[in-house]
């Protein structure tokens, strides 16, 4: 079954209640309020900075986190709730009507049977707290993790039974689950996936770059996941070569090649209610080593046009001003600077993508 059978196949199957409750996925805010989001994980230096000083009540508290990201101008979080009892999630709830922003969560995926009942908790409680979305992942960078064809085979495996375990519970608890494309899956392995699973609870969280380390065209994949996106990670990205493939780098919205605007269309067009989050690394850029021999034991079914086509943008588009280089930096300045690429990219969005 090619690309687009599986598109209608999975579209196909909606009903009209699933595609009206496609529209309010957002959880709390208005409908239309539409203003950019931001993921925790965007936060990671500020995170790290509350733990190394022993702050109880920093960031990683989801009403700490929503003060601060209604404070800087968000309109909206996602992020990991855990599970509290339920008056700190009606707690969440209200806070998060009461800014107008919308509340997604962050959850990772039962590993087996014993597993489940955490999920279904941490599920529960996203609901509780306003969420109709959660988001996960399920693997990390694909081309470093694996050593041979044989480990990924085996973590194919277990990642569609944490799905098969995760799938029915998400529909017990009406709640969308949005797997991120998170430098692990290609698109056809993805929507093969989804459509095995057959569930109308369970589509994608829309990466717009992680992507292009696996050498597919960021609009092609927005393209692709916009029919089953729940939600979106938005970033841009800025590119360079070195010796042994290229450098990937998270940047602040405007400053990187991506075409954002149109990328925001297509999701929106597919689902007009759904949510941006802006989720920025600020990190030096990632090495992709896509002329090595390691990064190829995963895929064998990969052709050469993809990487052709991958080396011939990064050529286009290299730029070593863009490139961050940024991990020397003492944590108090990477906090900062971390800070000013969050309100320069919620800037950008509001001004440029109507966010």
């Amino acid at each position: 079954m090619d690309r687009r059978e599986v598109l209608r196949s999975i579209a196909g199957g909606l009903t009209t209640a699933t595609i009206g409750d496609l529209t309010r996925v957002s959880g709390t805010g208005r409908a239309g309020n539409s203003r950019l989001g931001i993921a925790q994980f965007s936060y990671s230096a500020r995170l790290r900075a509350d733990r190394s000083a022993a702050v109880k009540k920093g960031l990683s508290d989801p009403l700490n986190f929503i003060d601060h990201c209604h404070k800087v101008g968000a309109g909206g979080v996602q992020m990991n709730i855990g599970v509290p009892d339920e008056d700190y999630a009606r707690r969440v709830r209200r806070k998060a009507e009461g800014y107008d922003v919308f509340v997604e969560g962050s959850v990772s995926l039962p590993k087996q049977s014993s597993d489940v009942e955490r999920f279904e908790a941490a599920l529960r409680t996203a609901k509780q707290a306003g969420a109709r979305v959660i988001r996960t992942a399920i693997g990390g960078r694909r081309y470093e993790q694996f050593s041979n064809a044989g480990q990924f085979e085996a973590f194919a495996a277990r990642s569609l039974k944490s799905l098969q375990l995760a799938g029915p519970v998400a529909a017990r608890q009406r709640m969308r689950l949005a797997i991120e494309n998170h430098k692990d899956w290609r698109i056809d392995q993805m929507l093969d996936m989804i459509k095995r699973l057959g569930s109308e609870y369970v589509g994608v969280c829309v990466d717009t770059n992680n992507s292009f380390a696996l050498l597919e065209d960021p609009m092609a994949v927005v393209e692709a996941y916009a029919p089953v996106g729940f939600s979106a990670h938005l970033k841009d990205m800025a590119v360079g070569e070195y010796e042994e493939g290229f450098l990937l780098a998270d940047v602040p919205l405007g400053q990187g090649v991506l075409d954002l605007s149109k990328m925001v269309d297509i999701l929106r067009k597919a689902n007009p209610d759904i949510r941006f989050s802006l989720e920025m690394a600020t990190r030096d850029a990632l090495k992709v080593p896509c002329l090595t021999d390691k990064y190829w034991v995963t895929f064998t079914d990969v052709p050469g046009s993809d990487l052709a086509r991958a080396l011939r943008y990064v050529r286009a588009n290299a730029s070593t001003e863009s490139l961050p280089k940024v991990n020397h930096l003492p944590l108090d300045e990477l906090v900062k600077l971390e800070g000013d690429n969050i309100k320069q990219s919620l800037a950008f969005a509001k001004e440029r993508l109507n966010l």
